[in-house]
């Protein structure tokens, strides 16, 4: 199996490219009998109107032969066994929803820390025994902006940055889009 990773700033146009990505595999695949199953694993949460208009855009881009998993709050390999290419889109919104249920008086609570790390290690672990023809995970890159303002921001940073980092050395490729436009990182 084939994992690549596919990280950028907000707004970068990282889902877009990911979701090109998915449609040349399987344009490259189309000779294969049966068809391509594609999952689309859903991590963000309806929490405003404006998270809503986001989420309905991603859903307006997807074409419907692909099927959709929402998973705001677990990340498990285990539902992606009967399909041939996985999209999670992001690893960033799933850990967020994680550290934003943390009561205030635990923020950079490093047991917490740990466990949000080491459940994305089983995580990445669990998909290296994936039958997939491929994955790809879009994640945002925290590095390129300026520190947070809250407290709960800069750990918010500092996770999404240990865990791309894990991400990027198991990855077997890894793009950095800017401005929408791809720039290879690794393979």
């Amino acid at each position: 199996m084939n994992i690549i990773m596919v990280s950028g700033g907000v707004r970068s146009g990282k889902s877009a490219y990911a979701e090109k990505l998915v449609e040349k595999l399987v344009n490259e695949q189309a000779s294969v009998s049966p068809p391509t199953k594609v999952l689309y694993v859903a991590t963000g949460m309806r929490s405003d109107g404006e998270m809503d208009t986001r989420i309905e855009a991603h859903q307006q881009r997807r074409p419907e032969s692909w099927d959709t998993l929402e998973a705001p709050n677990e990340l498990s390999a285990d539902p992606y066994k009967d399909y041939d290419i996985v999209l999670v889109d992001t690893l960033t919104a799933w850990i967020g929803n994680q550290l934003f249920v943390v009561p205030e008086e635990r923020i950079r609570d490093r047991d917490i820390t740990e466990s949000i790390l080491m459940r994305i290690h089983a995580y990445i672990d669990e998909l290296k025994q994936l039958k997939l023809h491929s994955l790809i995970i879009v994640t945002d890159e925290v590095g390129w902006g300026g520190i947070a303002m809250s407290p709960l921001g800069r750990w918010f940073q500092d996770v999404i940055g240990e865990a791309n980092q894990l991400l990027a050395a198991s990855a077997d490729e890894v793009f950095a889009v800017i401005s929408g436009l791809p720039w290879r990182l690794k393979g």
